[in-house]
């Protein structure tokens, strides 16, 4: 299984750099088994049946862009260099884990000062980027939301800076865990009035938790794709969220998550038979076509970039040629792509 066989070419001008608004006016591209459909998320309550159960990532993006200065005494005194940091995720000391442009300008010691209330200081770079703020808890919260920007993905931040509509439109209108450095942008398209029509339609709602972290944007480099080794992310499923899944199965609805994280927590934590159990923990699951999937009908979720792991995901979901199909009818048809793109639901003929 080469890397090549899911790649695909995608004219710049289609990589959208703002959402719809309202967020349920985003197109919805429907493949049910061989047919294609071209609706809006707005749709959903007709597409969907009732009994059926959508399960949502509820993690909260955290601004983690931030934009400082180091400070260093030369013989012809103080210099300073502006520092760009993303961070990546907590560490159990209490440090973050983090990326830095440039990092050549950084040594363990110094520190980066982000704002008058914010700093920290570099305590290893022996396997990457280590920073420990000077602030913890609800403070270090408070200033991160002040001084840090929303983590935009690069192919968004490439083409505009993250300003203050970003903080409204990456982010979920059900974002509740602080963690994530990227968004389950698949939830994006969801506003209130969907969510009451859903209800209203009988379908049930699922919330489960993954941290989204940065190497969800990381390349494949190897060509045999099976040899890939995935990032980890934490992720949680309640037993609460366990007991909702496994009733709506026993019921005869499907499980639909909404995104691929959703998605990737719900296959880590279900028992071979699909039984869905309580989990904590990291998941670096890898799913590509031959996976055998354990919990999952059906899934919602944004057009995804050539040769990534999650065109394999999907590939896996609906087969590598209907895969083919259904990118081609979007290419064609004028949908927008990625985290701030349209979406599509796509229900594979094994159901």
């Amino acid at each position: 299984m080469k890397l090549d066989d899911f790649d695909f070419d995608l004219p710049d001008e289609r990589i959208a750099t703002r959402p719809a608004r309202p967020r349920s006016s985003a197109r919805l591209l429907v493949a049910d088994g061989p047919d294609t459909r071209d609706c809006h998320v707005y749709d959903l309550p007709d597409l969907l049946q009732p009994g059926d159960r959508l399960v949502l990532n509820d993690t909260r993006v955290i601004p983690a862009r931030l934009t400082g200065h180091r400070h260093r005494d030369s013989a012809q005194g103080p210099v300073a260099a502006k520092i760009e940091v993303t961070l990546m995720e907590p560490q159990a000391d209490g440090s973050w884990s983090a990326l830095a442009k440039p990092l050549r300008k950084l040594a363990v010691g110094e520190t980066v000062v982000f704002s008058d209330a914010l700093s920290a200081d570099v305590v290893s770079l022996e396997h990457g980027l280590r920073l420990r703020f000077n602030l913890s808890g609800a403070d270090f919260d408070a200033a991160l939301n002040a001084s840090g920007a929303m983590p935009l993905p690069p192919y968004i931040a490439g083409k505009r800076a993250p300003d203050e509509r970003d903080r409204e439109d990456y982010q979920t209108i059900w974002a509740k865990r602080a963690g994530a450095v990227a968004a389950p942008t698949a939830s994006l398209h969801f506003d209130e009035e969907l969510v009451a029509a859903l209800t209203a339609r009988g379908i049930a709602f699922t919330f489960v938790t993954l941290h989204v972290g940065a190497g969800t944007f990381l390349p494949v480099t190897v060509e045999d794709v099976t040899t890939h080794k995935m990032h980890a992310e934490w992720g949680e499923v309640r037993e609460k969220a366990a007991e909702e899944i496994n009733a709506t199965r026993a019921a005869g609805g499907r499980i639909i998550p909404v995104g691929t994280t959703a998605l990737r927590l719900i296959e880590t934590a279900a028992a071979e038979d699909g039984t869905m159990r309580p989990f904590e923990g990291d998941t670096d699951i890898f799913i590509y076509p031959g996976y055998t999937w354990r919990v999952t009908d059906a899934l919602m979720t944004n057009f995804h970039l050539p040769k990534s792991t999650l065109m394999m995901l999907v590939s896996a979901l609906m087969g590598q040629a209907r895969i083919k199909a259904i990118y081609d009818h979007a290419l064609a048809n004028g949908y927008r792509f990625f985290s701030y793109g349209d979406a599509s639901l796509l229900i594979p003929s094994r159901i």
